[in-house]
């Protein structure tokens, strides 16, 4: 088995791993709770994130949270939140606006994605991992679009992974065109940087 082939393996195990797990909703709770904590105090007023699917911890709750309480502050600035719309072409993403209600389709790849909405760019970008590693490495779904996008956007939006302890990879090795994320957050806290 090579290399690809091995990690789309273990893509599939953790995949499974993570559908299985008997206390996926407690977990969900837990990194709730530390991603609304770790939300305090940050400067951002738009922050991107992406729809779950298989299994995924859904940022959502908590991203509507943040931005009701920017309301409640009586910011200067309104918070936003944005969902990645795949661009086929360059194999890259960008972000529309979303919130609760907004109308919404599915993309090429079948995620609902909001319809018809600004285009935003976030300052802080939530990335779902499918397993993670020491050094902010990420491991996803294989299709290179986060990686394509945070290369090309510019500043940089300060990104932070997000998923279960469960896809905790001690072993994990990058590849070379992977890009560390700046931090991770599971359902025990920050696991990255320690």
């Amino acid at each position: 088995m090579d290399k690809a082939q091995e990690k789309q393996a273990l893509r599939k195990a953790l995949i499974e791993q993570r559908l299985d797990m008997p206390d996926r909703l407690q977990k969900a709770d837990l990194l709730q709770r530390v991603m609304r904590i770790w939300l305090v105090g940050r400067p951002d007023t738009v922050i991107g994130a992406y729809w779950p699917i298989k299994g995924e911890f859904d940022p959502l709750p908590a991203l509507h949270r943040w931005k009701e309480d920017g309301e409640l502050l009586d910011e200067p600035l309104r918070r936003r939140i944005g969902l990645p719309v795949v661009d086929r072409v360059h194999k890259t993403l960008t972000f529309r606006a979303w919130y609760p209600g907004c109308p919404m389709e599915e993309d090429a790849y079948g995620i609902p994605k909001p319809k018809d909405t600004e285009v935003i760019f976030p300052t802080l970008l939530f990335v779902a991992c499918v397993g993670y590693g020491p050094g902010g490495h990420r491991l996803g779904y294989g299709g290179g679009f986060y990686d394509r996008t945070l290369a090309s956007l510019e500043p940089k939006p300060f990104t932070v992974g997000l998923g279960f302890t469960q896809g905790f990879l001690p072993d994990f090795e990058p590849e070379a065109h992977d890009m560390p994320l700046d931090a991770i957050l599971n359902d025990n806290g920050v696991v990255w940087p320690v």
